[in-house]
């Protein structure tokens, strides 16, 4: 329910030190939000747009009203979105609350209900339903556009306390520099940005009293059997009776790790320039770097395909396997949606996805989309590609069906598709759904092979160039 200085649980001192520093901390607040605002958000013709993760709560709020305020002097359009996940009993009032405080700010507020326990992927737990909630507040975030525009950025009101807090989960979860690196001010990849990170929660909670704020309570908030709550209320008094300052600590900490990940993603990409290669990974090139730089690269070329990184004995078992299992050796290690496999010395990262059956036509599209979820590409060339003088203005494209023949090298005899594809080393999951492209009866491309030698462009000839994209890539 809806809060204020004369509800909220606090101390006269805390009162007192508002009251007395008024001019200090509202000036600070917002001298701090406008230059981190001007860094990050870049003008064009169009004024940057900015949606707010709006809950209610007391960080929210003042960073809400900070922002209201920052339209004054710097040019963006505000949005609000308020996640309903009604779990509590309270999550109407908190929504008409949130509605109110936007209609008076002049912000227009998105109201989204998401239904936590109807999700397939839920699971009956206290641990299940936090997780559950945040990631559908995040993808109704995310995924929201106004007049079909997208935001350019999702501000969330994290601050140095929930900084220090997830250093301290991550690292009683035995996560790696990556993860103790914690969140980032600035998160360009998912349109993030996190402009209170270095304020203390007692920053902003001076700030709401002395402007007389209101704000909610969510009193799951109060509940230990969530991690982070044991952390906030168990944990992290009992450090502060012994070190004053820990949070700001813990908070710089956060911030010299995430110095260290960037500075292993760099090392990363320069030895990936030896070792990937169409997003595959090369063995005998993995193993003449050390074992960490090793691991280094396969935790960032994971981490480039949307996987979260597998735990230490994990990734030793996967080294292991890609380095010591017999050549022949078909290797398949799931990593949540994508799967690890090995050909011919180098390892790869793949769908699990079934080989049905497509014909389709092209009729002068750029782009073909294909049911497996890859695509074609066609673009005019002179002197290459398929021949365009033998008036090609249709091709049918189906995939394998067995025991085809081609011939792209008129000095070299026509083989059967089958020794062609393992010539070039293509693996034998990706042959299964590849397109053939057919003009007339007669088998014109085989993407990666080549295009069948009577139907070759010659030199200044008009052609066209045919390039297939696997969805897996």
């Amino acid at each position: 329910m809806a809060n204020s200085k004369k509800s909220q649980k606090n101390s006269a001192f805390l009162k007192r030190q508002a009251h007395g520093n008024t001019e200090t901390v509202t000036h600070a607040l917002s001298l701090e939000l406008n230059a981190f605002l001007v860094k990050h958000l870049h003008t064009g013709d169009l004024k940057p747009a900015l949606l707010l993760a709006l809950s209610g709560g007391l960080d929210s709020m003042v960073l809400l009203q900070l922002l209201a305020a920052a339209r004054a002097a710097i040019p963006f359009d505000l949005h609000a979105m308020h996640v309903h996940h009604g779990i509590s009993t309270n999550a109407d009032r908190w929504a008409a609350f949130c509605s109110a405080q936007c209609q008076q700010l002049d912000v227009p507020l998105q109201l989204v209900h998401v239904n936590v326990a109807g999700n397939p992927d839920y699971k009956n737990s206290e641990q299940g339903i936090e997780a559950e909630a945040r990631e559908l507040r995040y993808h109704a975030l995310f995924t929201y556009a106004s007049e079909g525009r997208l935001p350019d950025f999702v501000l969330t009101a994290h601050h140095q306390d929930d900084q220090a807090e997830t250093l301290l989960l991550q690292l009683f979860r035995g996560a790696g520099v990556k993860g103790l690196s914690s969140m980032a001010a600035v998160d360009n990849a998912r349109r993030l940005l996190r402009p209170l990170l270095g304020v203390s929660r007692q920053s902003l909670l001076a700030y709401a009293l002395q402007h007389d704020m209101q704000w909610c309570d969510d009193e799951s908030n109060d509940n230990t059997q969530y991690e982070r709550n044991f952390v906030r209320h168990e944990v992290m008094p009992v450090l502060e009776t012994r070190y004053k300052s820990i949070k700001a600590v813990l908070a710089r900490t956060a911030s010299h790790m995430a110095e260290a990940s960037e500075l292993l993603e760099v090392l990363a990409r320069q030895d990936a320039e030896n070792t990937l290669a169409d997003n595959s990974v090369g063995l005998p090139e993995l193993a003449q770097l050390t074992n960490a730089r090793a691991k280094n690269v396969l935790r960032w070329w994971f981490s480039c395909n949307g996987l979260a990184m597998p735990a230490a004995e994990h990734l030793n078992e996967i080294v292991d396997q890609l380095f010591n299992s017999r050549k022949d050796a078909d290797l398949n290690i799931r990593l949540q949606h994508l799967y690890l496999r090995k050909y011919q010395q180098r390892a790869y990262l793949c769908e699990d996805k079934a080989a049905e059956p497509f014909d389709m036509v092209w009729n002068g599209e750029a782009e073909l989309i294909l049911p497996s979820g890859g695509k074609l590409y066609f673009k005019p060339v002179l002197g290459a590609g398929l021949a365009l003088k033998q008036g090609v203005t249709k091709l049918r494209i189906t995939n394998r069906d067995g025991g085809e023949r081609f011939k792209p090298d008129a000095l070299r005899p026509t083989r059967t598709l089958k020794y062609l594809l393992q010539e070039v080393n293509m693996p034998p999951w990706q042959r299964q759904y590849m397109p053939l492209i057919y003009w007339e009866d007669k088998l014109a491309c085989v993407p990666g092979v080549g295009i069948s030698c009577e139907l070759q462009a010659q030199p200044d000839e008009p052609g066209l160039e045919i390039s297939w994209q696997d969805s897996a890539y």
